[in-house]
C-alpha cells in the first residue's frame, strides 16, 4: 500500500414504479417516494414519438429501467438519477427519425 486511503461508494438504486411521458416531460416515480423530472428534448426519440408511443412503454430490468418498443428507446433508471440525457450520436438520430418517418 502506498498509504493513500482507498473509498468504495455503493450506489444503491431505487426501482420505477411509474411512468408518465407528456409532450415537455419524462417523469419516474421512484419506491423510495422521489419523482424524478427530465425535459424530454433530453430524449429525442421520445421527443419525437406520438403520443401513442410514448404511452407504450415497459418498466423492464426488474425495475430499474424503462423500454418503449415502438421507437427503439431504452432509459435507465442510474442515468435519471445522475442527469445524464442520451448520448446517442447525431447521425444515428438522423438514421433512425428518416426510417421511423418511412415506417409511421
Amino acid at each position: 500500500m502506498n498509504g493513500t486511503p482507498s473509498a468504495v461508494v455503493t450506489l444503491t438504486l431505487p426501482r420505477i414504479i411509474h411512468v408518465l411521458v407528456t409532450d415537455d416531460t419524462l417523469s419516474v416515480d421512484l419506491e423510495d417516494g422521489r419523482t424524478i423530472s427530465v425535459p424530454i428534448g433530453w430524449y429525442p426519440r421520445l421527443a419525437h414519438g406520438t403520443p401513442e408511443e410514448r404511452a407504450h412503454f415497459q418498466i423492464s430490468g426488474a425495475g430499474y429501467g424503462i423500454h418503449w418498443p415502438d421507437l427503439d428507446e431504452d432509459i435507465g433508471i442510474e442515468g435519471l438519477v445522475l442527469g445524464k440525457r442520451s448520448t446517442e450520436s447525431p447521425a444515428s438520430f438522423e438514421r433512425w427519425l428518416q426510417q421511423h418517418k418511412k415506417q409511421g
